[in-house]
This record gives C-alpha cells, sequence and structure tokens, in this order.
C-alpha cells in the first residue's frame, strides 16, 4: 500500500503531524512508497528515501484549483496525480493530523477486494447538524452534479482518509472532480464540497468503508495532539535518533492517552 500527503506552508505543526503520521504506518503497516506534495521539502529531510516529494510551487496550485478559483479541488487533482505516478496501485490519502493505530493488515485486505475507504460516515446530508451542511443539502438536494442526482440518502464522509484500491481509481476520481467542478459552478456553499464530492463518487464506486477503527484523525483535539506530538520529536532530537529509532520509538507510543475529539460536555476516545 502506498501513502500520499499534501502539506503547504511554512506552519511547523502541520510538517511533525505528517512525519507522525507516517511514522505511525511504518510501525503497523506494509508501506511501499510515501508520496508528500508540498512547497516545503526542508522538513522531510529525516525520512530519506523512504517518501517521493512532489514540489508544487503556486503556479500548479493555482492550476490545480480551476476555473473557480476552490483551493480544496487540489486534494482532488493531488489524487488523481498519485493515482497516475503510482500506476493505479492501492494508495492512501491522509490529512497530517491521523496516526495508525491497529495493525492494517484489514485495511490492506479490504483494498485488495476493491473497497474503498474514507475515515468515517458522518451522517446522511440532510440529517447533518451544522449550518454548513443544513445550507448545502438545501442547494443540492434532487439537483445534478456531474451526472448525479444528489437524492437523501446521500451521505457526507469525513475526507480526512480517502483510500482507493487499484481498479476505477480514474473512473472515481474524474466523478468527483466533475461533481465538485459542477457544485461550484452552481455557487453551492465551498466549505464542504471537495469532502461531498469524495463521498459521492467514491460511494458511487465502489463499496465504501470507515477506516476510523484503525486510524485516529484528531482535528477535534489538535492542541493536545500537537503538544504531545512535539514532546515526542523534542524527545527523539535530544536523544539524536535516527529514523529507525524514532519508528521504534513510536511502536510504544500510547494513542490512547487523549480524545480525538473534545467537547466541552463530551469526549470521544478512538475506540480499542
Amino acid at each position: 500500500m502506498d501513502l500520499l500527503y499534501m502539506i503547504f506552508g511554512k506552519k511547523i505543526a502541520y510538517h511533525y503531524e505528517a512525519i507522525f503520521s507516517i511514522l505511525s504506518f511504518l510501525t503497523k503497516a506494509h508501506i511501499e512508497n510515501i508520496y508528500i506534495y508540498t512547497d516545503a521539502p526542508e522538513f522531510y529531510n529525516i525520512l530519506g528515501k523512504r517518501v517521493t516529494l512532489c514540489l508544487i510551487d503556486e503556479d500548479q496550485l493555482r492550476e490545480w484549483e480551476g476555473k473557480y478559483k476552490f483551493f480544496w479541488r487540489v486534494k482532488i487533482k493531488i489524487i488523481e496525480d498519485c493515482s497516475r505516478r503510482n500506476q493505479e496501485k492501492p494508495f492512501m490519502y491522509l490529512d497530517s493530523d491521523t496516526f495508525l493505530y491497529k495493525n492494517a493488515e484489514f485495511l490492506e485486505q479490504s483494498l485488495s477486494e476493491r473497497k474503498a475507504f474514507m475515515h468515517k460516515k458522518e451522517n446522511l446530508l440532510r440529517r447533518c447538524n451544522s449550518k454548513t451542511e443544513r445550507i448545502m443539502w438545501r442547494q443540492v438536494r434532487n439537483k445534478t452534479f456531474g451526472g448525479t442526482t444528489i437524492t437523501k440518502n446521500h451521505a457526507m464522509w469525513n475526507a480526512g482518509v480517502v483510500a482507493l484500491p487499484k481498479e476505477k481509481q480514474q473512473e472515481a476520481i474524474e466523478l468527483a472532480l466533475n461533481i465538485c467542478d459542477d457544485m461550484c459552478a452552481q455557487q453551492v456553499r465551498p466549505r464542504l464540497i471537495e469532502q461531498f464530492a469524495l463521498s459521492v463518487a467514491l460511494d458511487a464506486t465502489y463499496s465504501l468503508l470507515p477506516a476510523e477503527d484503525f486510524v485516529g484523525h484528531y482535528w477535534g483535539n489538535k492542541e493536545e495532539w500537537d503538544h504531545a506530538i512535539s514532546n515526542f520529536f523534542v524527545n527523539a532530537h535530544l536523544q539524536n535518533n535516527n529514523l529507525e529509532e524514532e519508528i521504534a520509538s513510536l511502536s510504544t507510543f500510547n494513542f490512547f492517552q487523549f480524545p480525538v475529539i473534545r467537547k466541552s460536555k463530551q469526549n470521544f476516545f478512538i475506540k480499542i
């Protein structure tokens, strides 16, 4: 299985998050290639030949944003570019704020059985609670985008993980791009367009499964996780650890010490 990340800008947290995510997969999964699309390759020297750095400049970003200058369309284009680079082998896109906390055998086996993954099924779009999703549902229900009519049965999946089997990759990606572009053209509220486009496209092309039982996604508790991860790397630096020693150290890391989502009234821990 191959891994794919996109990290832009100089904010150091994004880069140590990505490296931490990569190390977590190297401890528990058979990883052949790791692709990092970035404008800051200097942060990844420690990974050496374990990664392929795909340098992206402003001109490429603007091109991939497309006619409607929608930044998150870039995620779908990077997934498309990676599919072509790795000759349509199974691969998994990951947001930087993720980690693998269980053995990846089920993920790898499922991808070989033509099943796709996103991080989690959040809800049917018509039942989502956020203001953005309620507005989106009013704008898209019973309308057609990319040749697909959005019905009450379409769901919003979290796109912190997008994993594709080798079959039908270009078909699924092209559908996601067409849905995304049509939604932009029809001025659907943009905040979650690429996520919903991927949700609809992968569900239409494959059996779509949640990865949340294997991959933690701490978008809802960045402060605690970023603090723990920075401490991990400071400790590694002070001990002058090399890459293999960092991988070995992470094999004993306690991934259950913090919730991945922290709210004022309820905490959500990753499932054991």
